[in-house]
């Protein structure tokens, strides 16, 4: 593995762990949420420069669905992402606390829905890079052959985290957080291990059913370029015998 693909992958394993760390605001406190913030805004900026010859190639080449899909969702998470970082400086209390602001309710909603939207956003995108963060473990452990054992294995436990995963979705009414405005907030008391074990398991649905989806379409297209392949294999046959014929 090279050592910018090293440095992505620490950075993107990072930003993952500090957008749970700031989603337990009722475990954490004020101050480490805030502090978790700021790090993650810091490492998100990083992330952005360091992919920064990504834009300038999205309206270039060919758009087939998969390329589509990353423009969407990498978009939607930069726009999700910035609403949560410039929210959050009017309703600091601790490390920006002299901005005075006399109602902070609707900004406080408007940061905590755009937060739950990035962290989906963020699961999607890691889904949509899964293959990639694979290939690059399996470098890093000298993996490098295929083992059916293992892949089953991998497989039913990535239903498990599913199942599990939706489970915690509707016990934590993620539907909810990502649709409704709530002026009263939304409290857990949960231990820390739960908290992780449920987030953990929810980023689990949307990486799994992105990488399968992702698959499915590769498949898709591979199959109606096989098929378009075969035609022209065909039509230049025909050709070619109608020219024999002709002489």
């Amino acid at each position: 593995m090279n050592r910018n693909m090293l440095i992505r992958l620490v950075i993107d394993l990072s930003m993952t762990v500090l957008m749970l760390v700031a989603m337990a605001y009722q475990i954490t406190g004020n101050a480490m949420h805030e502090l978790a913030g700021v790090l993650l805004c810091l490492l998100f900026i990083t992330h952005n420069i360091l992919n920064r010859r990504w834009y300038k190639t999205i309206f270039k080449g060919k758009h087939n669905v998969r390329r589509i899909l990353s423009i969407v969702v990498n978009l939607l998470f930069l726009i999700s992402m910035a609403v949560v970082i410039i929210s959050s400086v009017p309703i600091s209390r601790d490390i920006i606390p002299f901005i005075p602001l006399n109602n902070d309710t609707v900004l406080l909603q408007i940061h905590v829905m755009t937060s739950y939207w990035g962290f989906i956003f963020m699961a999607v995108h890691i889904g949509m890079s899964w293959a990639t963060i694979i290939n690059s473990v399996r470098k890093m452990t000298g993996i490098t052959g295929t083992n059916q054992i293992r892949t089953i294995a991998f497989r039913v436990i990535a239903v498990l985290i599913v199942v599990y995963g939706v489970q915690a979705s509707f016990e934590r009414e993620m539907l909810n957080k990502l649709t409704i405005y709530n002026p009263f907030g939304w409290e857990s008391y949960d231990s820390s291990m739960k908290f992780l074990l449920d987030h953990l398991a929810i980023m689990g649905i949307y990486i799994s059913g992105t990488h399968y989806v992702l698959k499915f379409v590769q498949k898709q297209d591979k199959t109606r370029l096989d098929k378009t392949g075969f035609k022209e294999r065909n039509i230049e046959k025909n050709e070619n015998l109608q020219n024999k014929e002709v002489h």
